[in-house]
């Protein structure tokens, strides 16, 4: 069976970009602001939950069904029962979804214990049944996987590339890491490049790719298709946008720091701010914030005081003491700060 074709990428003589899937991040009102600033080439949903009594969760859904972004969008998929997988599978396959992805990769000890995500690396003969039943039922779309380079340790590494092979998945999101190691400790890269070379299907790296400087050399070092970018286009939304113009030998324009203080005013408009409660909303926000604070402050002070701050009042004061004081001042291309 030969590989069904990806959708197209905005600049197809260009490696590609992808948002990365996050739970409770990467939904349609996430999207649309990261469009806004310069959208990847392709989008993942936060994942649907599978199980005997689910059902496709709405609001995830709505990223697919009121998605205006133009850019195309994976149905991400979470779970271990094969019967409902494939029939979730069918489901999502009657949406205009770019293809159906499966997680192998979530790290939340929630998840794995649960024997899903990240869970189901410690059992290749599952995930060989679960990618041929899958592979069966996705049969005119991509069927794509997202996965992490272990569990605790590489052991399963090989045998798990060649039955992404033997089921001609169409794409792999590779994170460099276990699932132990969370997001902490060395991205292996290396074993990014020998998934590459082993795997039939275009590899996009994944794991710390805070910068277009960081992203090209990846790209250099892996040979992979493109770059998925997770927590670091949190901070910086423009990221997508500075990774085209690096490949493309072009220099990147500069974001002045009223232009990150208008994005955190985008992230507090949610569609639903008026129903949650002020508490709730800094809260929301403030996971953000932690991610944006490691590109503006290299010693930490915004972080600090954000965190403590309790109120939409002392937030924002805050906000504006650190954006809009400095006209001249810009965000920094790579992170001031590492994680």
């Amino acid at each position: 069976m030969s590989q069904v074709l990806l959708p197209q990428s905005l600049q197809k003589d260009l490696p590609f970009t992808a948002l990365a899937p996050m739970q409770d991040v990467t939904n349609l009102w996430f999207m649309k602001i990261i469009a806004h600033y310069g959208s990847p080439d392709y989008f993942f949903t936060e994942y649907f939950r599978v199980n005997d009594t689910s059902r496709l969760n709405c609001k995830i859904l709505a990223a697919i069904t009121e998605n205006d972004t133009g850019r195309p969008v994976f149905a991400q998929m979470i779970g271990e029962s094969i019967p409902d997988l494939v029939r979730t599978a069918q489901e999502l396959c009657k949406y205009n979804i770019a293809g159906v992805d499966l997680n192998m990769g979530c790290p939340a000890p929630r998840i794995y214990r649960k024997n899903v995500g990240g869970g189901l690396l410690r059992e290749p003969e599952k995930v060989e049944r679960i990618l041929g039943e899958l592979r069966s039922t996705v049969n005119d779309k991509p069927l794509t996987v997202k996965m992490r380079v272990g569990f605790e340790n590489t052991d399963n590494f090989y045998e798990i590339l060649d039955i992404i092979n033997r089921h001609n998945i169409d794409l792999l999101s590779l994170h460099g890491r276990t699932v132990k190691d969370m997001y902490h400790g060395v991205v292996k890269y290396d074993l990014i490049a020998e998934a590459v070379k082993r795997v039939d299907c275009p590899v996009m790296a994944n794991g710390n790719i805070n910068s277009a400087k960081t992203a090209l050399e990846v790209l250099s070092q892996t040979g992979a298709a493109g770059v998925m970018v997770g927590r670091w286009a949190i901070g910086n939304p423009w990221l997508f946008n500075q990774i085209r113009q690096t490949l493309q030998g072009e220099a990147i324009t500069p974001v002045p720091l009223v232009e990150v203080r208008n994005y955190i005013d985008r992230l507090w408009q949610t569609p639903t701010a008026s129903t949650i409660p002020e508490r709730a909303r800094v809260g929301y926000l403030k996971m953000f914030l932690n991610y944006i604070a490691l590109s503006v402050d290299a010693e930490g002070h915004f972080l600090r005081l954000m965190r403590q701050t309790s109120t939409e009042v002392e937030m924002f004061n805050l906000c504006d003491r650190i954006f809009l004081t400095e006209g001249t001042k810009t965000l920094a291309l790579e992170p001031l700060v590492s994680v």
